[in-house]
């Protein structure tokens, strides 16, 4: 049975001391918040679902739903409408009525125009499809963006990052899975095996998140699974956690080619934050991998660490070389909508109603130093050092801004 986990959207309220709780009642604002429907044909996630509308609604707050917005991930305007959400015929209608948007990509230019003055976006900024102009039209609205993917918690680590890797890292292997069927051009062979019959050999690059929950989801199918890193730690913490039933061996040349030559699948997903993903796996090695094997490039967003690798869609996911069936579309979490955009609504909404109780967005960032973190741009400046690094552009500090209310 399907439960909507909202682990911690009720949140803090019911534990708060009468101080505190009047002090809270005293700040909240009622916020206008618009979801608007995802403008690419490649992205099938919402930002928030029904029921994280109904706990923003029960919080006092009015929730603008584009039209059609939950479709992909099967979720229907009469569920949002039930939950006191309201629908908005047009994206117009939705970017005038709302005074923070939250979406799953950045807004197209089409959306930017139709934001206004002082209005708050939180959404994923995508640092590959960013531009200086994309920035300077948010700058020049004065509109406070803040890119979910640098949002970190209590913990410091990055909620919604961690949730999206570990969709990807189990995603790669269910991807493989499908792909090695005799129907899909793949070899023909089970993950798991049978009685009397061996498992496949899965290989994993990147001892991360994803390379984490794609060895977690193979050993579940039953397969053989090794996992290589250059990190001797993270090997240590993955085997720690996954117990002595993977093989865990230090990523050099050798071990990687000496692994190809018997594998079924190879699941890439070796990062480098904030760089072009290390290319790991050359050419020269796909040519040796048996015909109908499975490459599942998971890291193409950052270039891809298979030589091989270039993005594919949703609508035409593969393609062959040397024999290999390579997967490699970048916008993986997508394709499981639904789950994907549950793990959104655990994370996003709780920070909305932050916001909301906090008074007023400059009041909710001085206090939370995680939406600080995801802020880019504010009162017209940008916030964030990489990105004016990346684009030769002057930044400010946010701290600096908010305490001088400029």
């Amino acid at each position: 049975m399907e439960v909507p986990s909202l682990q911690g959207l009720g949140f803090e309220h019911g534990v708060l001391t009468q101080e505190r709780a009047k002090e809270v009642a005293e700040k909240r604002k009622s916020i206008k918040i618009g979801v608007p429907k995802e403008a690419s044909d490649e992205e099938r996630r919402v930002a928030i679902s029904p029921a994280g509308v109904a706990t923003l609604v029960s919080n006092g707050h009015e929730v603008v739903v584009g039209e059609g917005a939950g479709e992909a991930a099967h979720f229907s305007d009469t569920e949002y409408a039930e939950v006191g959400g309201t629908i908005a015929r047009s994206s117009s209608e939705l970017y005038s009525n709302s005074d923070l948007i939250v979406k799953v990509g950045p807004p197209t230019d089409e959306e930017v125009v139709l934001m206004h003055e002082k209005q708050v976006l939180i959404s994923a900024l995508h640092l590959g499809d960013t531009s200086p102009t994309f920035l300077k039209k948010l700058m020049d609205l004065g509109v406070t963006g803040i890119g979910f993917e640098f949002i970190r918690d209590s913990e410091g680590t990055l909620p919604i990052v961690r949730m999206m890797h570990e969709i990807m890292g189990t995603m790669a292997v269910q991807t493989a899975a499908r792909y090695l069927e005799s129907a899909e051009g793949g070899k023909g062979v089970m993950l798991g095996g049978i009685s009397g019959v061996p498992p496949s050999n899965v290989v994993i690059l990147g001892a991360g998140v994803v390379g984490e929950w794609a060895a977690r989801t193979a050993l579940g199918f039953g397969a053989h699974v090794i996992v290589l890193d250059n990190d001797l730690g993270k090997l240590r913490t993955i085997e720690h956690y996954l117990g002595r039933g993977i093989t865990t061996a230090m990523a050099t040349e050798q071990y990687i080619s000496q692994a190809l030559l018997t594998a079924d699948v190879v699941v890439g997903a070796m990062m480098a934050a904030g760089q072009k993903a290390p290319i790991m796996v050359t050419e020269d090695m796909v040519a040796s991998m048996r015909d109908g094997s499975v490459v599942v490039d998971t890291v193409i967003d950052q270039g891809g660490c298979v030589e091989t690798s270039q993005p594919t869609t949703h609508s035409k996911p593969t393609f062959r070389r040397h024999g290999v069936i390579h997967y490699a579309v970048p916008n993986m979490p997508s394709n499981a909508a639904r789950t994907a955009t549950y793990a959104l609504t655990n994370v996003l909404v709780p920070y909305v109603i932050k916001i909301g109780d906090a008074g007023s967005v400059n009041e909710a960032l001085w206090t939370d130093v995680g939406l600080r973190n995801g802020t880019y741009t504010y009162r017209k400046h940008l916030t964030k050092k990489s990105l004016a690094t990346m684009f030769g552009m002057s930044h400010r500090d946010i701290e600096l801004l908010i305490a001088s209310g400029i």
